[in-house]
């Protein structure tokens, strides 16, 4: 059995996030290609005529709508370190997904578009990253369409995220005349020269500086007074504040034509940190040598439809995960079996039989298993729990057909552990007319086309007039029942979620009664400064 802290070394665990319509899922299918996990030319997101849909977009819901809707795993090897790649949803709806996976990756690839820059929902997720302190390398993508000039770009990164964008890659050509780019390392031009398609890797020709100047004329000239401007600021990689997330380095690329993918491949090698010792709930690193530990930081049901089966992703943190191997389940303090152990590629799986820190398993039919819940072997160890965000838009939900109640319950369950959607119920109606609250209303298209189409329970959903919602507990809910315009529900692990028709309102119990516990619904405390 191979060294836990040798085989952590050699693995790159990261996730990519962006706006949607950055070229994420697009970039993600390149990752594939350079890495060889693709054979037969990488998909894009939106799909035409007879080109397939991404490998990362599994599910049936994001190749109609052409977006990604649910965060997957892929792996693959290249320049013999073991890649852990994790896609996440970029609409803002989905959000909360994106902060379950960053709390499974070591670093993060952001993804801007050369047109549009910082958009709001890749503010919100950098803040993210920040709360977590993650390190992020930024890929400036679809340079090869007008766009935004280079230099506009560095500073609102830094103006709007508060990070310092290092260029490590810096473009021969405006945006819409892309040529190449010039590494900053090296000083060499790398030339890029357009695939069909963007189906293979695109070939790249190290041009020397005079040859260059000779070719590429003004284009050049103009790249080589932004590489001098860009030393003369101090634009330059400082492992330190990167590592603090304090300092991105920057690569300007097209991921649809392949132009600059290899260039931030490598960097993921080079710069991203490898796995390193988990704290544990009180703060203590848990040694990578330790024995087996892990966190679940994501639950999905219904990926081979024929099964009907429902998959745990375990983030390995220590020692050696081996299928077969009975761990204790922390939360319930009991044992749990590993027989069946895959390891996921989208909708892809295979039996695994080892994994080290950083790698993700996914265990088949642990049934309770939640997210956020550890596993151990031998030594025993809590991580600490994955932050929920406030919900901000609620629905009743109802069952269409009453013959079909039983697959609707069911599924309204296994949506919850999910964290498809949070679903609260009411002590009158309870699962006849749960409430769906979500962070935002594309969840509920989800849980409605899931409900449907997976568990054969069609629904109507009816928009409350809730607002915002609040944790309690039972002496305050007595006083608050009585009240118009609040309800106390109930969520699946017995908290009590005080719901308000109006933010005022909530304000003016809150200044009257402070006795009242009204506390906020994000659970944790890392992503405060992100709540509501």
């Amino acid at each position: 059995m191979n060294d836990p802290a040798a085989e952590a070394a050699r693995r790159r665990t990261f996730a990519i996030i962006s706006h949607p319509d950055a070229g994420k899922t697009t970039l993600t299918e390149k990752f594939l290609l350079y890495g060889g996990a693709l054979t037969g030319g990488a998909g894009a997101v939106k799909a035409r005529g007879d080109r397939r849909s991404a490998t990362s977009d599994w599910m049936e819901l994001e190749q109609q709508r052409g977006i990604s809707i649910t965060s997957t795993v892929l792996q693959f090897p290249y320049r013999d370190r073991v890649v852990n790649l994790l896609d996440t949803p970029g609409h803002k709806d989905f959000s909360e997904d994106t902060y379950r996976v960053l709390a499974a990756a070591d670093a993060a690839v952001m993804v801007l578009d050369a047109a549009k820059g910082i958009e709001p929902q890749t503010l919100k997720l950098f803040e993210v990253c920040k709360a977590r302190q993650m390190p992020l390398i930024t890929f400036i993508n679809k340079w090869d369409r007008p766009g935004l000039e280079a230099l506009e770009l560095l500073d609102e990164i830094e103006q709007q995220i508060g990070v310092v964008a290092a260029p490590v890659t810096w473009p021969v050509g405006i945006a819409g005349d892309f040529r190449g780019v010039i590494d900053r390392r090296s000083g060499e031009f790398v030339r890029f020269t357009r695939t069909a398609r963007g189906a293979e890797i695109a070939p790249e020709e190290v041009v020397e500086p005079e040859r260059a100047a000779q070719e590429e004329g003004d284009a050049w000239s103009a790249a080589c007074d932004g590489v001098e401007l860009l030393e003369t600021m101090g634009l330059d990689h400082d492992e330190e504040l990167f590592l603090g997330g304090e300092l991105s380095p920057t690569f300007f690329g097209s991921a649809l034509t392949n132009f600059g993918v290899r260039l931030l491949l490598d960097a993921v090698i080079d710069l991203a940190p490898s796995a390193g010792p988990r704290p544990d709930r009180d703060g203590h690193p848990r040694p990578l040598d330790s024995a087996f530990s892990g966190f679940a930081f994501k639950v999905q049901a219904n990926m081979d439809k024929a099964h009907r089966d429902r998959i745990a992703f375990v983030r390995v943190c220590s020692g050696t995960f081996e299928r077969g191997m009975v761990v204790t389940h922390a939360r319930t303090g009991k044992p749990f079996a590993t027989k069946y152990a895959h390891a996921v590629s989208g909708s892809e799986r295979e039996t695994l039989e080892v994994a080290y820190p950083g790698d993700v398993v996914g265990l088949v039919n642990a049934t309770d298993v939640r997210v956020g819940d550890t596993l151990w072997f031998e030594t025993p160890v809590e991580f600490p729990r994955i932050p929920s965000f406030a919900p901000e838009y609620f629905s009743v939900a109802r069952v269409r057909d009453t013959g079909r109640f039983k697959q609707f319950r069911k599924g309204i369950s296994q949506l919850d552990e999910e964290g498809v959607v949070q679903v609260l119920r009411h002590p009158d109606t309870g699962d006849q007319a749960p409430v769906l609250a979500a962070v935002g209303p594309m969840q509920f298209d989800v849980a409605v086309h899931r409900l449907e189409n997976e568990f054969g329970a069609p629904v109507e959903l009816s928009p409350t007039s809730y607002t915002v919602a609040r944790r309690t507990d039972e002496s305050s809910a007595a006083v608050l029942r009585p009240m118009r315009g609040v309800d106390v529900l109930s969520r699946a692990d017995g908290a009590l979620i005080a719901v308000f028709e109006s933010s005022y309102w909530l304000d003016r119990l809150l200044a009257e009664q402070p006795e009242l516990k009204l506390e906020s619904l994000v659970a944790g405390d890392q992503v405060a400064s992100i709540s509501r």
